[in-house]
């Protein structure tokens, strides 16, 4: 049995590895487009947070993974059954998310996942084996998805386009703007990532110092207190900037680069942090697709039984899990990257900065429906907002269609996928 736990320990770790390559550009891919960020800087930042989001926060969809898709109890006589089901998940998820990063597409990992899980379980208790619900919500995610980041990303555009970017005086109308824009980028990363960081704290408010507050009064001070910072230090980094001629980061950008506008260098460093904030919640979320199914066997090796009810993810788990996404981003993830930042329209700061801020405040909306969401669907959608506003024939919609494509027959492939491999697995392990 360990000989069997390492092998799916390396099926988990390819998984991550292919996820990293694949989903990681969501995060970085407009920032890198837009030369906010190098692609060396880009791997080095959505590295260390994508990380660190799944270590600390990835438990939850990873538990939901383990135990929601499939109906666990129908396992509960033949738990062999169902770890050999979820190997062939790791399998067959994996390879789609190989092929799918090896032409540039970004795809959604979840729907990968449960494309994998969804076909095992038909061919191995038949159709009342899946969560049909489950696959219904995401359904609809996948139709909303990236037409409310879509539009979220046109408004947020169109706004910042009339008033600042189309102003004969660009700087004064961003001062006059800069409070806003560090309420809506603090306010949207921070009901995502402030209340499971500051859990910890409030449990220790109630229960040690005996002062009863509400979940969300230390999250919204410390948004509060962070959107002040933020805006003071972007006032005098607007000033400094608008001194020196030529820009500070380390893109040599040409005479013609929107990097020598102050405004949009300023915009860039924006960005970086909306960036920063999708990595950090990308890693807490989507780590469970890659180390759910290994969470499931191991557990059923530990106690004899399938995960109905829940399940302990244990740390190195999740350890394993980030360092797999992290190596995939920094070795495969660049083109991927190339085809959200680059392929689709030409991004500025500005816009970048506001498809960025879409994804997450789509993600926000649809988590707070119960809906599952995919990142990929989101900023794809948010940045065909940008060119919608912009100019339509800006759009590559060649490029739009093989993502469309990829995202059509990605539920189907992998369910095929893990169905015909799961198919040989039983006559092998018969």
């Amino acid at each position: 049995m360990l000989i069997t736990l390492l092998l799916v320990a390396l099926l988990a770790f390819y998984v991550a590895w292919n996820l990293g390559a694949n989903d990681v550009a969501n995060a970085m891919g407009t920032s890198v487009g837009s030369k906010a960020v190098t692609l060396k800087q880009a791997l080095i930042i959505a590295g260390v947070l994508e990380f660190t989001g799944a270590v600390l926060f990835g438990h939850e969809v990873t538990e939901t993974l383990a135990t929601k898709i499939a109906n666990p109890a129908l396992f509960a006589a033949t738990p062999q059954i169902f770890v050999i089901g979820m190997v062939t998940v790791l399998i067959s998820s994996g390879v789609w998310l190989q092929i799918a990063t090896s032409q540039g597409l970004p795809v959604s990992s979840s729907h990968a996942v449960v494309g994998a899980i969804a076909g095992f379980s038909w061919v191995a208790l038949g159709v009342g084996a899946i969560d049909w619900p489950s696959i219904g919500l995401i359904s609809i995610g996948w139709v909303l998805t990236p037409l409310i980041s879509g539009a979220i990303a046109a408004l947020f555009y169109s706004l910042i386009k009339h008033w600042i970017l189309d102003q004969p005086n660009q700087v004064v109308q961003l001062q006059e703007w800069i409070p806003w824009l560090s309420t809506a980028l603090l306010g949207v990363f921070g009901v995502i990532v402030l209340p499971s960081l500051t859990e910890p704290l409030t449990n220790f408010v109630i229960e040690q110092v005996g002062f009863t507050i509400p979940a969300y009064d230390i999250p919204l001070l410390m948004g509060a207190v962070a959107a002040v910072g933020l805006t003071i230090i972007s006032w005098r980094q607007l000033e400094d900037l608008g001194k020196t001629k030529k820009p500070t980061q380390s893109p040599i950008p040409s005479l013609q680069s929107p990097l020598l506008n102050p405004v949009e260098r300023l915009f860039a460093r924006f960005q970086l942090l909306s960036a920063c904030f999708v990595a950090f919640a990308h890693g807490s979320n989507d780590v469970g697709n890659a180390i759910a199914p290994l969470a499931a066997i191991v557990h059923i090796n530990r106690t004899g039984s399938v995960p109905i009810d829940g399940i302990t993810i244990p740390l190195w788990i999740l350890i394993l899990g980030g360092a797999g996404i992290v190596g995939g981003l920094a070795v495969w993830g660049k083109k991927v990257i190339a085809t959200i930042g680059e392929n689709i329209i030409a991004l500025e700061p500005s816009s970048g900065f506001c498809a960025e801020l879409a994804t997450a405040t789509t993600i926000l909306i649809a988590s707070r429906l119960g809906l599952p969401v995919s990142t990929s669907h989101a900023l794809v959608g948010g940045v065909v907002g940008i060119g919608l506003v912009q100019n339509i024939k800006s759009i590559k919609f060649q490029t739009l269609k093989g993502i469309a494509a990829a995202w059509l027959i990605t539920i189907p492939v992998s369910a095929l996928l893990s169905a015909a491999i799961f198919s040989i697995a039983q006559i092998l392990f018969r």
